[in-house]
């Protein structure tokens, strides 16, 4: 969840965006993140850049973290405060006195920096006030829609928490699957297995998990991981040239963990053999299904885990084999 700069962003955004910087490019360090907390009135700040008349008040409550990016929003402010042609126009149509108020209200808030769209002429209170208070003020020719979507696309995915798992992360029949167990257990075995029957491999040993949606966590190789896997015996191997770029992939959304475990005889006989040993573990705040698959000679693992794939998919689509074999199950009794 490392903060950008609006320096960085203007950067790699300004050909995209059609983004010329106006005013204020003393405050380019200034920085979007995903932790922004502010007192009311906008004066105790995490930043160091502070509004000439803003003076700390220790006893202010703190407020929630800004949103990322919006259009011109007072109540609730964003930290990339978007201008199209309806805010452009409710500015100049106010009063001289009450504009100035409105600008000094939306700059007291300490936005990141502020972007107007469609080409509007820009009220030059607010060029002279974002340059005096350092503010980033951006302009460009694209729809104010279009950059606030194309930019909280963006700093979503960038500024999203992230964990990492011990583990092998494959694509399977097209879901995204982390096979996960102890050290030693045979996960690489069997993710190399898996490659050569024509699934991909996304990440090995530590891949990072993103929520980039309040349901959806994307998986991927931790910076400069992509494509290798370590296999023990035979060291590190380059998946991509062995077996060429479709075994593997950059990315994907996680759907299933399946955990490698050994059991002894005593808690393999012990497994429920209707139900198996579904159940659900806490990441990042979502549910993810997780299956226990017990290791042990003899077993095909590689079949048992694409089985295992198959039939999580049955289930996402409705339908639950133990339930259907249960209800055929029942005996009707006989008439008298």
């Amino acid at each position: 969840m490392k903060p950008i700069s609006v320096r960085a962003l203007f950067s790699i955004h300004a050909e995209k965006l059609a983004l010329t910087w106006i005013a204020g490019e003393r405050g380019g360090d200034r920085l979007v993140t995903a932790d922004v907390f502010r007192s009311q009135g906008g004066r105790v700040l995490k930043d160091d850049i502070i509004t000439p008349e803003a003076q700390p008040d220790s006893a202010c409550q703190i407020a929630p973290s800004q949103a990322l990016v919006g259009h011109l929003n007072l109540i609730h402010p964003n930290q990339v405060q978007v201008l199209g042609y309806t805010e452009v126009q409710y500015l100049m149509g106010l009063r001289e006195l009450s504009r100035e108020d409105v600008i000094r209200q939306l700059l007291g808030h300490q936005p990141a920096c502020i972007i107007v769209a469609e080409d509007q002429i820009i009220p030059e209170q607010l060029k002279k006030a974002c340059e005096r208070t350092r503010t980033p003020l951006l302009r460009s020719a694209i729809s104010s829609n279009k950059i606030t979507d194309d930019l909280r696309f963006y700093l979503t995915a960038l500024l999203a928490e992230v964990v990492t798992l011990h583990g092998v992360y494959l694509e399977v029949i097209t879901i995204g699957v982390l096979l996960a167990g102890k050290p030693g257990v045979g996960k690489s075995e069997l993710a190399l297995d898996l490659i050569t029957r024509g699934h991909r491999l996304v990440a090995d040993d530590a891949p990072e998990f993103s929520l980039i949606a309040p349901d959806t966590i994307k998986g991927t190789a931790s910076q400069g991981m992509h494509d290798f896997i370590e296999v023990r015996g035979l060291g590190i191997i380059n998946v991509r040239e062995l077996f060429g770029a479709g075994a593997v992939k950059s990315e994907k959304f996680l759907r299933l963990i399946i955990n490698l475990e050994r059991l002894d005889s005593d808690r393999f006989l012990k497994l429920d053999r209707l139900q198996g040993s579904y159940r659900t573990r806490s990441l990042l705040g979502v549910e993810v299904p997780e299956i226990t698959l017990p290791v042990a000679p003899g077993r095909n693992l590689a079949v048992l885990v694409e089985c295992a794939t198959r039939n999580h998919i049955l289930r996402m689509s409705g339908y639950n084999a133990t339930e259907d074999f249960m209800a055929r199950s029942v005996i009707e009794p006989k008439a008298p």
